[in-house]
């Protein structure tokens, strides 16, 4: 199966990730995928480097010359199917493949914000593709009701984790060398920095004085860096902060963590760096936005918290650091619920299917 997939956006984060993990699986099973995308993109620069076809294309505007160029790839690398990612490329191939009637598109849908009803939505979610796939049963659920979709058609395929690459390993030797000493207490998180991350409230947090002994890990590169960074030495915490920036293997980072932290303010999909370090068998505290919860159950797998809400973030780190046996079973479920349903193969399993099922017109 030849499977080309488009994306308009320029930046970073666990949509463009999600993207060239997927190409190199089915790269490995025997199929030519290609991603198409504006030559500046983030992904354009990082899939050569796994071995993934690349095409440059404009596609971050809708007019005619992004049209064209991407008949053009379209011409020479003949996919079976199309895969677009966001809006903008969503649009762009409809048109380039006329409206879907020539190739048969498949819309993957990673963010858990609501779509709101329109009639453009309709067309980049109802008219043209054949099959739409959400990152979490409760992206699935909004794109049926917001947009009137045919549940027959929509899927949730949420982002797989490779269990064997993130795995629980020694913390006092994860920190050989680190900004951490073993007796260290640390609460972490890995997040393309945006908004709706909601670092702030973490930060907020690491002022309370239940959590003054605690140090932060803030992993990843983002919009909202630089003000984080001002902010964390603004309200005086920022020297039990340590920020890394973009870490292109965030294993050794999760390893030294205590427990990791996911305030997030947004609707999600299914976060990948959760599943990540659920898989690693750290206890997570987080909030209900969105499709996290499919991956925690409060209790059970980690610990809920209101959104906005600093002292309860505070509240819950303690109890989680303060109570090792807690965090250990926390941690245990965590692994073995990403074991049972989020992996990496069942991923690619999931949508290799879908995928040809959607070349066969199905």
């Amino acid at each position: 199966m030849r499977i080309l997939h488009t994306e308009s956006s320029v930046g970073w984060g666990g949509q463009e990730i999600r993207i060239l993990d997927e190409s190199a699986g089915l790269i490995a099973r025997g199929h030519e995928v290609a991603i198409v995308a504006p030559a500046e993109a983030q992904i354009a620069l990082a899939a050569p480097a796994r071995g993934i076809p690349y095409f440059p294309a404009p596609i971050f505007n809708r007019n005619f010359r992004a049209i064209r160029e991407l008949r053009k790839v379209i011409t020479e690398f003949k996919p079976d199917v199309v895969v677009t990612h966001s809006s903008t490329d969503s649009w762009i191939s409809a048109l380039a493949t006329g409206f879907g009637r020539k190739i048969p598109i498949v819309r993957v849908r990673h963010l858990g914000a609501p779509v709101r009803s329109s009639v453009t939505s309709r067309f980049i979610y109802k008219t043209v593709p054949t099959l739409v796939v959400g990152t979490g049963h409760a992206v699935r659920e909004m794109l049926i009701r917001n947009v009137g979709l045919d549940p027959a058609r929509v899927f949730s395929i949420p982002t797989g984790t490779d269990t064997e690459k993130f795995a629980p390993r020694d913390r006092t030797q994860a920190r050989l060398g680190s900004p951490y000493s073993a007796g260290d207490r640390v609460a972490g998180i890995v997040a393309t920095l945006r908004m709706g991350k909601g670092v702030p409230y973490l930060l907020a947090a690491a002022m309370r004085p239940e959590l003054r002994d605690v140090k932060l890990l803030v992993v990843g590169d983002g919009p909202q860096l630089e003000n984080l960074q001002r902010e964390a030495t603004e309200i005086g915490v920022a020297g039990r902060v340590h920020f890394t920036g973009r870490q292109e293997d965030v294993t050794k980072w999760l390893n030294m963590m205590d427990v990791f932290v996911l305030p997030s303010i947004v609707d999600e999909g299914v976060p990948q760096a959760l599943s990540q370090a659920m898989s690693s068998a750290l206890p997570v505290v987080t909030t209900r936005s969105g499709a996290i919860v499919e991956l925690v159950r409060d209790g059970e797998t980690g610990l809920f918290v209101p959104k906005e809400d600093a002292a309860a973030l505070a509240t819950a780190i303690k109890r989680v650091l303060d109570d090792p046996a807690l965090g250990t079973r926390l941690g245990t479920a965590s692994r073995a619920h990403i074991e049972a349903g989020y992996t990496r193969k069942k991923m690619l399993d999931d949508m290799e299917s879908l995928l040809m099922r959607a070349a066969a017109r199905g």
